[in-house]
């Protein structure tokens, strides 16, 4: 059955047009006439039996229904170049694409991926943002890297390495302190993160202390941003040590507190089950554990 899908050249028209609000400045961008724009966008409107803009002798205007097609085009048309790219960039190679926690991927992965480049240079490693699991069947994506229980329906799990989260703060929050008991930071403004909501409840209930504001405190999504907020002497964060290496050792942030809280969650791969015999993933799923067994026993104690 024939789709009911406008050509190609008019929805290109017509985005240029829209977002130029002139028929003239689409022309010269798509080295066209502006003739030939006119009848492109003409068709278009004939096969929607909409009108999208509204002619005048001083130029063209969007309509209502123009403004909000015009939105909806430029986002499909900006999905169907960056697939177009992929393809064309991935001529002759090997690539697979990994969904990754933000602040992991650039501190810890990122930082490392060159070895793995160095080992596998036929195999490109492309790295995309993602902070909760999704359903692989619905995305491109060849594999994750999350925090969580490792239970992902459809999927294998490989563990990577604990968190092991301790209390950060600028130095000039605790002052000339050299650290500040858990008391003291019951007190203090608590920086939450959206991904972890307990995680304070659970330090505190830890060392056996229950306190009625361990949820209270603004919340943020990414480690990053707990970092940037600490650093700038908005509260106390819950931060594994090494997301902030760099910010720690140049005195950005300093642990005021060296209880660490334990979890039995992990940061995972994941890679779906219909995928686990590649070899490109298998090459990757080695190289990173062992990488990541390496830290964690490097870096125990």
């Amino acid at each position: 059955m024939r789709r009911k899908i406008p050509s190609t050249t008019a929805l290109v028209c017509f985005e240029a047009a829209a977002r130029h609000e002139s028929f003239t400045k689409a022309s010269l961008e798509l080295s066209s006439t502006q003739g030939a724009v006119c009848r492109q966008i003409a068709s278009l409107e004939e096969f929607l039996n909409v009108e999208l803009f509204r002619r005048s002798r001083r130029g063209v205007k969007l309509t209502e229904a123009g403004l909000s097609y015009s939105r909806r085009v430029a986002t499909q048309l900006d999905a169907v170049e960056r697939d177009t790219l992929s393809v064309m960039g991935q001529q002759g190679s090997n690539v697979i694409e990994v969904a990754v926690v933000p602040t992991f991927g650039t501190q810890w992965l990122l930082p490392r991926l060159k070895h793995f480049q160095a080992l596998h240079p036929d195999i490109t490693v492309n790295l995309t943002n993602r902070t909760r699991p999704f359903l692989f069947a619905d995305t491109d994506f060849d594999a994750a890297i999350y925090f969580g229980d490792g239970e992902w329906s459809g999927t294998q799990a490989y563990a990577l390495m604990m968190e092991a989260p301790v209390p950060v703060c600028s130095p000039a929050t605790i002052a000339n302190q050299p650290s500040l008991d858990a008391e003291t930071l019951a007190r203090m403004p608590l920086l939450q993160q959206s991904t972890r909501p307990y995680a304070w409840r659970q330090w505190f209930g830890s060392l056996g202390m229950n306190v009625s504001r361990d949820m209270t405190g603004p919340r943020y999504e990414l480690f990053s941003m707990l970092a940037q907020a600490a650093m700038h002497d908005m509260g106390v964060a819950l931060i594994p040590p090494f997301l902030i290496r760099r910010e720690l050792e140049e005195g950005r942030l300093t642990v005021c507190n060296a209880h660490a809280l334990t979890s039995t969650k992990a940061y995972h791969l994941m890679i779906p089950e219909r995928k686990v015999e590649s070899a490109s993933l298998k090459a990757f799923q080695n190289w990173l554990t062992t990488e990541a067994r390496g830290y964690t026993a490097q870096n125990q104690g």
